[in-house]
């Protein structure tokens, strides 16, 4: 039985091209990408872009395949999972999106499609405990970020770490998920740091 991966925001705003190949790297030095076995790691990832990044990456090589509104690279990150960029048309205006679909399940790209549309249509502005969580990963330098290893106990070994200040124990590691509400703040950009908690879909 195929298992879709959750389809989930990993950036808020538009990405620069800059921020955008960032994105497309944001899980390197994890250990499954050494094994080629990173599909779940990427699939159903999703964030903004604007028009000319959208243009500048139809214009790298011919499409996979096309529609109406979404065309998919032709280079797989991994396995079966690609880049599907969407033009959509949300609330009467038009805007760019990066998914990453898993394609051995036909229905990944318009499942994407319907998720993207969903959670931008939303009339107040908001994010989640996940989505911040997602952003600050994705903003994180990789200097200041990792997986935890051999020195953390077995059961969360592979997960993602960030760097925190510790106030007089100064800065260490801590699992990602396990930030709390005010290192999260402190992580976030000024500008997303008060936007109302939403509701996981």
């Amino acid at each position: 039985m195929h298992t879709s991966p959750i389809v989930r925001k990993v950036f808020e705003g538009v990405a620069t091209r800059h921020e955008m190949h960032r994105l497309f790297n944001r899980h390197r030095g994890h250990p499954a990408m050494a094994e080629e076995e990173a599909g779940h790691l990427f699939g159903g990832e999703w964030f903004e872009i604007a028009e000319s990044e959208h243009e500048y990456m139809f214009d790298i090589l011919p499409p996979l395949w096309m529609r109406a509104d979404m065309f998919a690279m032709r280079e797989f990150m991994t396995a079966s999972v690609t880049s599907v960029f969407l033009s959509l048309s949300i609330d009467g205006q038009m805007r760019w999106f990066h998914g990453y679909c898993d394609l051995s399940d036909r229905a990944s790209p318009e499942r994407m499609k319907a998720a993207i549309i969903e959670r931008e249509s939303r009339p107040v502005r908001a994010m989640t405990r996940e989505e911040r969580l997602e952003h600050i990963w994705s903003c994180t330098h990789d200097d200041y970020r990792g997986y935890a290893g051999e020195h953390w106990p077995a059961a969360v070994r592979g997960r993602r770490t960030v760097l925190v200040y510790a106030g007089q124990q100064g800065t260490g590691l801590k699992l990602l998920d396990d930030l709390t509400e005010m290192e999260i703040a402190a992580k976030l950009p000024v500008q997303l740091r008060h936007l109302p908690e939403a509701v996981a879909a």
